[in-house]
Parts: structure tokens; sequence; C-alpha cells
């Protein structure tokens, strides 16, 4: 199995923003044959270290991994992340 986890900084961080963002990220749930599971949440704590959103998502395998990430749903939730992100830090593992 394999969890990939990605953190987003917004560049506009306000509550709707961040909303109208983790809307677009919850909606690859059951799109996308691959994905196991998904969870998306917006940051409560907003210290200046903190990022806005963090997705997390499984896969039963690299293989599967591979496929989401050019799948066409996913490649429309990238459209929407190239416009309203300001970084973002990921982190791919096995467990």
């Amino acid at each position: 199995m394999i969890k990939h986890v990605v953190l987003f900084k917004l560049k506009d961080s306000s509550p709707e923003s961040v909303e109208r963002t983790v809307s677009v990220l919850r909606g690859l749930e059951g799109k996308v044959e691959q994905l196991v599971d998904i969870q998306v949440g917006s940051d409560v704590i907003h210290s200046e270290r903190s990022y806005d959103i963090a997705l997390i998502t499984t896969f039963a395998s690299l293989e599967d991994l591979q496929g989401y990430q050019v799948h066409p749903e996913h490649k429309k939730v990238i459209e929407h992340m190239v416009q309203v992100r300001e970084s973002q830090v990921a982190v791919d593992f096995e467990f």
C-alpha cells in the first residue's frame, strides 16, 4: 500500500478560497478507480509554519499511484491547484 500526502499553501488563504479548494480535492472521490481512500482537511491552527490544506490518499500499489497521476480527473484538479497554490510539499511512502 502507498500513502500519498500533499500539503498545500494557497495564494489566498481566506476561508472561502480554502473551502472551495477542499471541495475540488474531495471531488476526486469515486472518480478515480485507483484511489482506495482520500482524506482532505484544512488547517485549524493557522500558525506561520502551517499549510492551508492536507490531502492524504491511499493506493494499493506504486503503479496505481502512477495511474492516478495521469488520470483525467486528477489532471483537472492539477489545473485548479496550479492557479491557486503558492507552494506544496509531498511525500509518498509504503506501509
